[in-house]
């Protein structure tokens, strides 16, 4: 049996990869808006992001509007791989078959 991936399997983790999953591929969420969605504080969810980024699951690209900078987030390629084989170790933990 695979082994639930524990980059994600942190609590905060497996929420931040949840919610970013429901993104089509290419899409990606502001910063302030996850962290509300998430009701996370930014220090929070900043932490959790910066583990995540480090094992190539999300992207972080800070950019600006107007002189405003935004940070923009997304799954990467990586990253929905690794969670859906994380929901599929799951189901098979919990004995569903997929």
């Amino acid at each position: 049996m695979s082994e639930l991936d524990p980059v994600i399997h942190a609590a905060a983790r497996l929420r931040i990869t949840a919610a970013l999953a429901t993104l089509d591929a290419g899409e990606s969420i502001t910063f302030p808006r996850l962290q509300e969605l998430l009701d996370m504080t930014a220090g929070n969810l900043s932490t959790h992001l910066r583990k995540l980024e480090e094992a190539g699951y999300v992207a972080v690209d800070k950019t600006h509007r107007g002189r405003t900078p935004v940070t923009y987030l997304a799954l990467t390629k990586q990253g929905r791989r690794a969670f859906e084989d994380y929901v599929e170790t799951l189901r098979s933990v919990l004995g569903e078959s997929a």
